[in-house]
């Protein structure tokens, strides 16, 4: 069997961008984000939404129909980011909207910005997740919090790629596992809280009529799913990942 060229994750999403929607569409997406919008907040009415690796901006719109006072995106694709301006622009918002490129391990915003960060399937292409997880902390405010989601390392396990379509051609995008136990001894550095843990599952319903995929997907979850809160009264410069 031959594997689709690996590509480093800027070069990967400047060719997905074209054809990379606002919204969940796979299954894996779609159960990653069931659980992610359970996590979140019901009202973000008055809060700062910070969106590190925002994409094409799916959460960036469900945080403004949250209510959320203002929302920050920020993502290492610039071809991206046109693509979140676009569908961003379509929505009626009062809440202002500011796109930045930039690095997960380097967010281009000040320290203690967000109310709630957002990382939606981003640090899979990290090698390191304390340092990721360090960026993330820096920019919410103490008490704030963090949901963070990855592809579930037991695909990791079972030889799944993460895989994409352009032009006609297939690619798959370079991913690191990183394990329950590597998120809990990061959070346990980080002075963050975990304070919910879920592993969704696929529904079937969202598998399209006479795809090809792995059964073993269907009895195995797809996805690990963090809400973690930083603790509050902490500062920005304690207990940071060594560089």
């Amino acid at each position: 069997m031959t594997h689709p060229p690996l590509l480093e994750p800027a070069e990967a999403y400047a060719l997905w961008a074209a054809e990379y929607p606002a919204h969940a569409h796979n299954p894996v997406m779609c159960a990653e984000e069931r659980a992610m919008l359970a996590l979140m907040p019901a009202s973000l009415r008055g809060q700062a939404v910070l969106d590190a690796g925002c994409g094409s901006g799916r959460y960036l719109l469900h945080a403004l129909r949250r209510g959320a006072m203002r929302a920050t995106g920020v993502d290492l694709s610039p071809p991206m980011l046109e693509r979140a301006a676009a569908e961003l622009g379509s929505l009626r918002a009062d809440a202002p909207v500011t796109l930045l490129q930039g690095d997960l391990v380097a967010l281009p915003v000040p320290d203690a910005q967000a109310d709630l960060t957002i990382c939606g399937l981003v640090v899979g292409h990290l090698d390191d997740l304390e340092q990721a997880l360090a960026e993330l902390r820096r920019v919410t405010r103490p008490g704030g919090i963090l949901l963070c989601s990855d592809v579930h390392p037991i695909g990791h396990a079972l030889g799944w790629r993460r895989d994409f379509k352009s032009a006609g051609s297939r690619y798959a995008v370079r991913h690191t596992q990183h394990l329950y136990g590597d998120w809990h001894a990061a959070c346990a550095a980080l002075g963050l809280h975990i304070e919910q843990v879920l592993e969704p599952m696929l529904d079937p319903a969202d598998i399209p009529a006479g795809a090809h995929f792995d059964p073993r997907a269907l009895e195995v979850p797809v996805a690990l799913v963090f809400r973690l809160r930083r603790a509050p009264g902490s500062d920005s410069a304690c207990m940071q990942a060594c560089p």
